[in-house]
């Protein structure tokens, strides 16, 4: 087998470490921090798995791989790549046993709320596949699988990586930030970087990026994806699209660089029990979805967006996270007035609201039976801008942070293709520096999902090329 070198040690390049290493290859990562982990440490550490997982049969849940695909072809679209996503569905139970045998503990038990990040350790946790239109679409079952931790569970998924790819053997260089890849004779065969102020170099027979998106470079934002421009970063800061453009320099295709997530800090169990309103007073979206979903599209209403609860609705929420209203008064009327919407807007919308929550139905954007209720007494107005555990003081930014989508054009196993459409000879990809299954949609649990399942593939592949 080949020495293949990673560069980039979140949850991609540990599973391409990881994969490389188990089919014989000697196997070296380069990292620019000083420690591995990347973003994928820093994040809620949701895996998006599905089809009939050990969890799932534990937790009474029935599941098939077409029901995932149903559902992920429409949460992920417009334009989702199906024919990864085909392959990733058809694949999950297999890549959640290889997950566990990497030593990643997910509990056998299911967070029911609606949420971000559950704040126990449940190894389960619904992610919209029960919301209008979806369960239309597909049979729901819950599907996003995290490590045993309470919110951010990233860093024991990672913890677990990083040591299963250590036991094999695989090689570590920290504070080691890659440059530029060498060619020669058409073929990648190594990487320049460098380390404390000095240049270094290393050989490899093939070359697996895994260095994440560009959220943190403001000006392929701005040529790319500027709907991101001035809005917060879903990153550990170091996301800047230094591998797709090392690659891009030896002729490397990108694709739907303009494709990004966005996460509106709005409390989903409170934006459940109550409505989110655009800068006209409008509700936009049936608040019950995957709060991805609700984010984005919230990112393309005029803002600001506010989240309109009533006293009960706020009472009865079981973890506030620490948010306190901004704005109350006793009627909608004064309320909208509060907030600068149009005259009489948002007394129309609560109206029409509590019309049709009294007859258990919300005909317009189908908001599930369950959350309806209609608002009663005083009103209050929560503004996400001012993020979690926050003062109306604090408020700052947009209430928006976000991370990219988009990148290199990939094969299924890894192969990045060249503005010709071919291979590159020596060359692959994967995680957030690759366009992997998203459209212009995003569920939860597809970025680590979509990293480490292609990760592998991107792995073996390069461990034979």
């Amino acid at each position: 087998m080949n020495d293949v070198l990673v560069v980039g040690f979140g949850a991609a390049g540990a599973a391409a470490a990881i994969a490389a290493a188990s089919s014989g290859a000697s196997v070296r990562v380069l990292e620019r921090a000083s420690g591995p982990g990347g973003s994928s440490a820093l994040s809620g550490g949701e895996i998006y798995l599905g089809g009939g997982t050990a969890v799932q049969r534990a937790c009474g849940v029935s599941d098939t791989p077409d029901d995932m695909f149903a559902f992920l072809s429409a949460a992920l679209g417009p334009h989702a790549d199906t024919e990864k996503l085909r392959l990733y569905c058809d694949g999950s139970v297999e890549h959640f046993d290889w997950l566990v045998a990497c030593g990643i503990d997910f509990q056998h038990s299911l967070f029911e709320g609606p949420t971000w990040m559950p704040p126990t350790t449940d190894g389960l946790m619904w992610l919209g596949e029960d919301a209008w239109p979806y369960n239309e679409i597909a049979k729901p079952a819950p599907r996003g699988h995290r490590g045993r931790a309470p919110y951010f569970a990233g860093q024991v998924v990672m913890d677990a990586l990083i040591a299963h790819a250590t036991s094999l053997g695989v090689q570590v260089e920290v504070d080691t930030r890659a440059t530029s890849l060498v060619v020669e004779d058409g073929r990648v065969v190594g990487v320049r970087a460098r380390r404390y102020g000095a240049d270094v170099s290393f050989e490899a027979d093939a070359v697996v990026l895994t260095t994440g998106g560009f959220v943190d470079n403001d000006q392929m934002l701005a040529d790319h994806a500027p709907y991101l421009l001035g809005h917060g970063k879903v990153s550990d800061g170091l996301d800047d699209g230094s591998g797709i453009l090392m690659a891009q320099a030896v002729g490397a295709a990108t694709r739907r660089m303009s494709m990004v997530e966005a996460a509106y800090t709005a409390l989903p169990e409170m934006v459940c029990r109550g409505m989110l309103v655009n800068a006209r007073g409008q509700r936009f979206i049936n608040e019950d979805v995957y709060p991805g979903l609700y984010s984005h599209a919230a990112l393309h209403q005029p803002g600001p967006c506010w989240v309109i609860i009533d006293e009960a609705g706020y009472d009865a929420i079981a973890d506030p996270w620490g948010v306190r209203p901004s704005f109350a008064a006793e009627t909608a009327e004064e309320l909208g007035a509060e907030l600068g919407l149009p005259n009489g807007a948002l007394e129309a919308t609560v109206a029409a609201y509590n019309r049709d929550a009294a007859n258990g139905q919300d005909p317009v954007f189908h908001k599930d039976s369950r959350w309806l209720r209609p608002l009663t007494g005083g009103l209050a107005a929560v503004d996400p801008r001012l993020g979690f555990n926050a003062t109306e003081s604090t408020v700052s930014g947009t209430g928006f942070s976000g991370l990219t989508l988009g990148g290199l054009h990939t094969t299924p196993d890894g192969s990045v293709l060249s503005l010709a459409g071919d291979p590159i000879p020596g060359l692959f990809a994967a995680g957030r520096a690759s366009s992997g299954m998203h459209g212009e949609g995003y569920i939860s649990g597809t970025s680590l999902g979509d990293g480490t399942f292609f990760g592998r593939r991107a792995g073996r592949t390069a461990a034979g090329s």
